[in-house]
């Protein structure tokens, strides 16, 4: 049977304390194995002493898109922020860059302020870095975001192209639309990360488990489908990886949280709560054990 080290990732670590929380019940639990720092959440600082206590791997999840710049320098007067002063959103960010309104070296700027912080905050440099919202699989971001790993010898990343993700009938038009986008922008990607060395797991699973479509079966079917897309590519293999992105938290409560914004929609639903609440399900474990598949971390590929 193949051995299949899974990393589960609990995203926006650092947003609020309620999220903190959450996410760390769910590594206690040994639900999640794996965090991603936003450096740029109110709650940054007390999340890095969480990981610190509780031993949490933890790596950077580089924000572009929501809040506020954490470099000095790009907090007036740049092309990352609206007429408020924060940064462009999640879709507002991809409409400015397809203008060709963001001036790639202050991303770049930003980028590198990000991992400076992160390194403040934990005492080291991180072992994988990713982006919020995928914005680091856009195009021309994505070659800075590969110049900037480089740099700092990050050697992982996140590719978000999900097996079967075109047979997922459950979500909804919209938001098919968006996630369609970005494997796109992911296939588009994959030669740039090559080329500069940074590596990724061998697939990646969360766009069809995310929030009121996370369940046992719904995780259990996917990596179960990874599975199987996996042997077949390679039947000689002993060993994959794969990368389950989660949500897990207490949902935040207004004003406490967010990025300089205060919390978004997404962090107050109670969805993420569903989100623990499924995780932690001993099936879930049982499931892993009967699989051969063992949880762990970037630090541990």
């Amino acid at each position: 049977m193949l051995q299949v080290k899974l990393i589960v990732t609990g995203d926006d670590f650092g947003y609020c304390p309620r999220r903190n929380q959450g996410i760390v019940d769910c590594f206690l639990a040994g639900a999640v194995s794996n965090v991603s720092l936003l450096v740029n959440g109110s709650a940054a600082a007390d999340a890095a002493k969480l990981a610190r206590r509780y031993n949490i791997p933890i790596g950077l999840h580089a924000n572009l898109s929501e809040g506020s710049p954490v470099c000095e320098v790009l907090k007036t007067n740049s092309s990352l922020l609206n007429q408020d002063g924060f940064f462009h959103g999640k879709m507002g960010f991809r409409t400015a860059l397809s203008k060709g309104l963001l001036n790639m070296s202050e991303v770049k700027q930003e980028l590198k302020a990000q991992v400076e912080l992160f390194h403040e905050l934990t005492g080291h440099l991180p072992p994988h870095m990713d982006g919020h919202q995928h914005v680091h699989v856009l195009p021309e971001v994505r070659h800075v975001f590969a110049e900037v790993l480089e740099e700092y010898g990050i050697k992982y990343t996140r590719v978000p192209i999900e097996p079967g993700l075109h047979n997922c009938d459950w979500i909804p038009p919209s938001l098919m639309d968006f996630y369609l986008g970005v494997e796109e922008d992911s296939f588009n990607t994959v030669d740039v990360f090559t080329k500069h060395g940074i590596r990724w797991p061998d697939m990646y699973i969360g766009l069809s488990t995310m929030g009121r479509n996370m369940s046992v079966s719904s995780i259990r079917g996917a990596i179960d489908s990874a599975v199987l897309r996996l042997s077949a590519a390679a039947p000689h293999s002993s060993t994959a990886t794969i990368e389950l992105m989660v949500h897990p938290g207490y949902p935040s409560v207004p004003p406490v949280g967010g990025c300089g914004e205060g919390p978004d929609d997404f962090s107050q639903s109670w969805e993420r709560l569903h989100e623990l609440q499924t995780l932690i399900k001993p099936e879930l474990q049982s499931h892993y054990k009967s699989r051969n598949i063992q949880l762990c971390s970037f630090k541990d590929l």
